[in-house]
């Protein structure tokens, strides 16, 4: 008995994934149901004369050798009336049924349509389209319409069950989206030009590109600049930001206290990539114009058109378009990515490093106003030139070596024993997490009022900021904070200091702070 079923809109959520689910394995089983040898007649014995054999209906198997199931991929199928094959599977196209099929019929993004001698021996199963039967038309099984409609007399129905499954007010949108996928995705194209709304929708993304270029034109340029000097760095940056995106969302997800920075993290790398895409149409257009990048607010608007309209007929092109835009994506990633870079660099400039003062062995007390039975006269003798061990004078720090990436492990190290040790003569009144903020505060309060921890005390280390001043509690406090993100990202932010030129952490560049390595006898 057939059962006639309509579901609205919320079963539309699982609809496409059950219809690949169910429709392809149809068709597959059709086939094997088909394949099957027809079975061999009875005969009866002890009698001398055949029984008569019963009128056998004709099934898949009556089919013969010459019916092949059909498959259609980007493309419309036509079967004609008096025609019969096995099965048939289109992807990106209509199926039109006039004649016979025995096994399936699935049509995934596209129409199917039954006309009056058509005769469907399996399901019907259309997904992403619209199913029309006049009729006459007969399908011995089951139907399945996801994101669709039917279009059937009254006296039409299968012998199976009828299950559409409808998407409610959007679905006139989809129905309008479908033909994009079959004739420009399902291509590896963007731009279908038989779609008068894809035309709509590339005007409006050159009015944002021409927007953005001139609201922001110094990081357009910089882009631009940035992609045709280094375009392999430029390229390597941009693939390493889209291989590390997702595991630091993950990271920060888990770690509960980043969860809040992931949509900021998301919306800044869309903001870039937006950008970096505009940087690399300036540039293809400079380069097509012979213009150097940043000649005039025109200039730059000329070259963007220029450089759009090169991507726009790439797009076109079938394999080709995707592979453009793709492309296109890392180069204008990774151009935000170096350019952001520079700008931050520029904004902290490197300070300059004061040279130290060389202080003699010996000195006669005869130089310095004294004798040689009274010594020298203390006011006469300049700072740094006593003899006795240096004055801790901040400004200087920045002028000794940066502390390498073993002398700041074992430091912290030694950091975390102490608070693990401390952690334990406090644990009866304090609770089992407390661990995390009894380092945090450790840390803390250790860089506001010395600049160091004990181990770095041990280690020779200090802390000071790029402009060479002590660090204030904000300071310590925005670098214990950002320490949180350099070891969340499976301490990526610590082991920058290995490739960094000025041995910094992440958290260093976030707060404006060096470690240098200070000698032995340097005081507090």
């Amino acid at each position: 008995m057939t059962r006639n079923r309509e579901v609205p809109y919320g079963a539309a959520l699982v609809g496409g994934a059950l219809a690949m689910l169910v429709g392809l394995p149809l068709f597959a089983a059709a086939q094997v149901r088909t394949d099957q040898p027809p079975s061999p007649p009875i005969e009866t014995p002890s009698s001398g004369t055949p029984a008569p054999e019963a009128p056998v209906e004709p099934g898949p198997a009556a089919l013969g050798r010459t019916a092949q199931p059909v498959v259609r991929i980007g493309g419309d199928f036509t079967l004609s009336a008096g025609d019969e094959v096995r099965g048939v599977l289109v992807i990106g196209g209509d199926a039109t049924i006039e004649g016979r099929v025995g096994g399936d019929v699935v049509v995934i993004v596209g129409n199917a349509r039954l006309a009056s001698t058509a005769r469907v021996e399996g399901s019907l199963v259309v997904v992403g389209g619209d199913g029309r039967a006049v009729s006459g038309a007969n399908i011995e099984r089951d139907l399945f319409i996801v994101g669709g409609t039917i279009d059937a007399p009254l006296g039409f129905g299968p012998q199976g069950d009828h299950v559409v499954i409808g998407l409610g007010p959007i679905n006139g949108s989809l129905q309008a989206l479908f033909p994009w996928v079959a004739r420009g995705l399902l291509y590896g194209r963007l731009i279908v030009p038989g779609l008068p709304w894809v035309w709509a929708l590339v005007a409006i993304v050159f009015l944002v590109y021409l927007v953005l270029a001139i609201v922001l034109d110094g990081p357009v340029r910089a882009c631009a600049e940035t992609l045709g000097t280094k375009p392999a760095t430029t390229f390597a940056a941009g693939l390493l930001v889209l291989l590390l995106v997702g595991p630091v969302c993950l990271l920060l997800i888990v770690s509960v206290v980043g969860a809040p920075v992931v949509p900021f993290v998301l919306c800044g790398l869309l903001v870039a990539g937006v950008i970096g895409r505009v940087g690399a149409a300036t540039w293809l257009g400079s380069s097509v114009l012979r213009r150097e990048i940043g000649d005039g607010l025109g200039q730059s608007l000329l070259a963007v058109t220029v450089g759009f309209a090169i991507f726009s007929l790439a797009y076109m092109v079938p394999v080709l378009g995707l592979a453009v835009w793709t492309m296109l994506g890392v180069f204008g990633l990774g151009a935000a990515t170096l350019a952001f870079i520079a700008a931050y660099r520029g904004e902290r400039p490197a300070p300059v490093p004061v040279p130290a003062v060389a202080t003699p062995a010996f000195r006669s007390p005869e130089l310095h106003g004294g004798s040689p039975m009274t010594g020298p006269d203390p006011s006469a003798i300049p700072i740094g030139q006593s003899g006795v061990a240096p004055q801790a004078v901040p400004a200087d720090l920045v002028a000794f070596p940066r502390a390498s990436f073993r002398d700041r492990l074992a430091a912290s190290v030694l950091d975390l024993i102490l608070v693990m040790i401390g952690w334990q003569l406090l644990n009866p009144i304090t609770r089992d997490n407390a661990v995390f903020l009894l380092l945090l505060a450790y840390y803390v309060a250790f860089w506001a009022w010395k600049g160091t921890t004990i181990g770095g005390i041990i280690c020779q280390l200090r802390v000071v900021r790029v402009d060479g001043q002590p660090l204030r509690f904000v300071d310590a406090l925005v670098r214990g904070l950002s320490g949180i993100f350099s070891l969340a990202v499976v301490g990526l932010g610590f082991l920058w200091i290995l490739r960094d030129a000025e041995r910094q952490a992440w958290h260093d560049k976030i707060a404006g702070t060096y470690v240098v390595k200070v000698p032995r006898n340097w005081p507090l």
